[in-house]
């Protein structure tokens, strides 16, 4: 509270500084005003929206209380080309644009509908945008779907999300981290359907405000508003089909009153999902010669079902005063089934023995949400938010694993080790957000605090199950309780000068962690941690040319370890394969440096520069000569040096996006010696572009392709090539209320995981297949108002703590199935 204060004390203090005003007029090539042209104010620096507005009856326009900095004015009509204004800056004084002039289209309409359409892609000074919402190609596909389809964006085999070539990628709903990680985090984005995203914001360096975690940058996926007065909302339904059907459906409400704005949604999807993995492993002995040949073939199916709702008000205490709640949550229930031999050759002979490993596991999951929120804001710039929020997280999952082996002819059963797990988890996730922000020395200063807890109680128990009755295995099983605070103060300030615009914040975090694992046999491990470090950045954008602009950034950001990945339990997932938690994992420090062009406000050229210390890894090791176990590990570095290129193109009804990202990433690491040393360098690239085509009025075509080169996937796995090609059509019907659309994916079945490891002394070869190509149906229908505003877009506080949930503190990330 004293903190609050103090943030408040300080806002009374500061000066703020005097509201300008841009003024002009529209006309047309006559020299005649045009009435109700619609006029939108744009930053120089990135054609970002500062303000929009209308002309009146005699064409002139106005935009009033604007901060100062660098501005051009775009016009448009129906029936008229759009224009621009010359760029102008705005310092002190109020600012008269010239008289903007639009010229009236050749073509002769009978008839006009107006719509407005974003592009595909919008690239910013900090950002780029995919505009998910009325794209074909997007039809019918969920949240891990979608990513894997964003420029710059790779989603392995395992779900593990990866920006620009590095890993740590925070993902965030609606401008607030999800509580999710690993199996956990895919599963809430499958979840999360095509017809309830509206965009993805892939934000490479952000600034103080945000949580300093995230080397790789912020996945930010916004959800759909409605945006109109009275009572509006969106149905939607959906079908897919690949090897097995799978549908999804949903309603959406907005209702706004004079002082309220109630909104809510509810989305519901079902189905059956087909996986494929294989792995062939081979364990080298003493003498470097192969001691055994592990070659496995996995065939996954997984029912899913889920439900996520969201429901939430804004009061308007007054013009300057609102207050919020929200309430949302996620359920799922899962069950995975596994069926495929593996087979065991020792010493290059024939064949051994055939391992029938084929687990069943069923998971249920649930996450609630509440976020009561307070928000002040003035027409001199100042705005204060204050969020509290708290977070409920349980994950309950039940595993059978039968071992069951047979001869090399697979005739006659010769034993058999059959066990089950049982692995509740229970989190609890509090905390406190202040951010307030003003105009200041011609600039805008923002300063906040936030403070957060986590709790996180997981029971990991193993039970015998050879016999008519099963039994816990006390020496297999452990209680693992983790509890972490971390406060954090952050201070940011941008000002635009003559020629130039710069950024600089510096945010401040202390971390105290606690983790404790305990079993009946072994003595209490208790690993304690407290550290404090300082994440500055900064950014300069020279925009004297609005036509040719350049930007620097720099960042330093923190990744901490997820909850599930402390605990030291081994989860088995057959005799021979299990992964082990490592608590005395330590957080990851990025250090980021970036140079972007922009020219024509079209062709984006970054150059991006990271150096990251203490790396997490996935490793796979082997101990007991035959038996293999995954471990999240810290590389000693990772480098990487990435080139983003990114141009938009239109012409007439048919319009282009193409997007190269290429990096240059080495890795290094010394777990002992020979074999245990990683050293790994290499070049990849992704190549992404969509075309779309508009005809017949009411028709839309798009085609969609995705080329991933070959790369390093988690330190030590070198993958192979891999992308797609997706196509669709879209018709709005219904007077404009409804769009059917129609798509296919991956149509040529190129979209597959291979990757293959020397490490250890094992060679692994693993191969990932999944229901990439799919025929998908969708139709959405609008209803009601469509004319003006919608729920407030707010962060809520539950931040680096409510997104390292991890499988809820329970199983380590990843199919595990190997």
């Amino acid at each position: 509270m004293r903190i609050l204060v103090l943030i408040l004390c300080l806002s009374v203090l500061q000066t703020t500084a005097n509201a300008q005003k841009i003024s002009g007029t529209v006309k047309d090539a006559d020299n005649k005003p045009l009435n109700a042209a619609t006029v939108t104010l744009l930053k120089a620096a990135d054609s970002s929206i500062a303000k929009l507005n209308a002309s009146d009856k005699s064409g002139s326009y106005a935009f009033e209380h604007i901060e100062p900095g660098k501005y051009l004015v775009l016009a448009t009509a129906v029936g008229y080309t759009k224009a621009y204004s010359a760029a102008f800056e705005l310092a002190g004084t109020d600012k008269t644009v010239p008289a903007i002039a639009l010229s009236k289209v050749a073509t002769e309409m009978s008839a006009v509908v107006v719509t407005a359409r974003r592009p595909l892609i919008e690239v910013k000074a900090d950002k780029m945008v995919v505009n998910v919402e009325g794209t074909v190609n997007a039809t019918g596909n969920d949240g891990i779907d979608l990513l894997r389809r964003s420029p710059g964006v790779l989603v392995d085999k395992d779900d593990n999300i990866s920006m620009s070539g590095k890993n740590g990628v925070e993902v965030y709903i609606d401008g607030k981290p999800s509580p999710l990680k690993g199996s956990d985090l895919a599963n809430y984005l499958r979840s999360l359907q095509s017809s309830s995203i509206e965009s993805i914001e892939l934000i490479t360096n952000p600034g103080a405000r945000y949580e300093a975690s995230g080397n790789a940058g912020i996945i930010n996926i916004k959800l759909k508003k409605d945006k109109a007065l009275g009572t509006n909302g969106t149905v939607n339904a959906g079908y897919n089909v690949g090897v097995f059907g799978k549908y999804n459906g949903g309603i959406s409400l907005n209702h706004r009153s004079k002082k309220a704005n109630y909104f809510g949604n509810y989305n519901y999807s079902n189905g059956l999902n087909y996986n494929k993995l294989t792995l062939y492993r081979e364990i080298k002995g003493a003498n470097g010669a192969v001691d055994t040949i592990f070659d496995q073939l996995s065939n996954m199916k997984s029912e899913r079902q889920a439900h996520g709702f969201k429901a939430g008000m804004d009061y308007y205490l007054n013009t300057k005063n609102t207050l919020g709640v929200i309430l949302s949550g996620n359920i799922s229930d899962n069950t995975n089934k596994t069926a495929g031999p593996m087979t065991i050759t020792p010493r290059g002979e024939s064949t051994d023995r055939i391992l029938e490993a084929n687990p069943v596991m069923e998971g249920d999951r649930k996450n609630y949400n509440a976020n009561v929120n307070y928000k002040y804001a003035d027409t001199a710039g100042r705005q204060l938010n204050i969020d509290l929020d708290y977070g409920r997280y349980e994950n309950y999952t039940n595993q059978y694993i039968p071992n069951i082996y047979y001869t090399g002819d697979h005739a006659t059963e010769v034993s058999r080790n059959i066990y089950r797990l049982i692995t509740p988890t229970d989190i609890n996730i509090y905390s406190f957000k202040a951010d307030w922000e003003q105009n200041f020395k011609k600039g805008k200063l923002s300063y906040g605090t936030k403070i957060g807890f986590v709790e996180s109680f997981n029971n990991f128990n193993r039970f015998d199950a050879n016999g008519p009755k099963e039994l816990l295995d006390i020496n297999s099983s452990n209680v693992f309780d983790y509890t972490e605070n971390v406060n954090a103060l952050y201070v940011n300030y941008n000002r635009q000068f003559k020629g130039f615009m710069i950024q600089v914040g510096l945010r401040g975090e202390n971390t105290n962690s606690n983790g404790v694992s305990s079993s009946e046999v072994a003595p209490d491990s208790t690993v304690k941690r407290s550290y404090t470090d300082l994440f500055p950045s900064a950014a300069i954008t020279f925009n004297k040319n609005p036509m040719s602009q350049w930007n620097f950034t720099f960042s330093r950001r923190i990744d901490r370890p997820n909850y599930s990945n402390l605990n030291p339990f081994r989860f088995a997932l057959n005799d021979y394969t299990y992964q082990q938690g490592n608590p005395y994992l330590r957080p990851q420090y990025t250090n980021s440096f970036g140079i972007t062009h922009t020219f024509k406000y079209k062709l984006n050229t970054t150059l991006n520069y990271s150096h990251i210390k203490d790396m997490f890894a996935q490793i796979l090791d082997t101990t007991e000569a035959s038996k293999s176990f995954q471990i999240t590990r810290n590389l000693a570095t990772q480098d990487v040096i990435s080139l983003n290129v990114s141009y938009p193109f239109s012409y007439k009804a048919f319009t282009l996006f193409s997007n190269l990202n290429s990096n240059y990433s080495i890795y290094k690491a010394n777990f002992g010696g020979g074999a245990r040393d990683i050293h790994e360098e290499v070049f990849s690239y992704t190549i992404y572009t969509q075309g779309s085509y508009k005809f017949a009025k009411t028709w839309t075509a798009e085609l969609t392709g995705l080329y991933i080169s070959p790369s390093i996937w988690q330190g030590i796995f070198r993958s192979k090539a891999m992308g797609f090609v997706d196509a669709g059509m879209q018709k709005t019907i219904l007077q404009g209320k409804g769009t059917v659309k129609a798509s296919v994916s991956d149509i040529f079945k190129t979209m597959r995981f291979r990757g293959d490891a020397n490490y250890a002394g094992a060679i692994n070869r693993v191969g990932a297949n999944w229901e990439s190509r799919q025929f998908k149906i969708n139709f959405t229908y609008r209803f009601g108002s469509a004319q003006v505003k919608a729920a407030r877009q707010r962060k809520t506080g539950l931040e680096e703590e409510n997104k390292r949930t991890g499988d809820g503190g329970g199983t380590p990330g990843g199919t595990g199935q190997q």
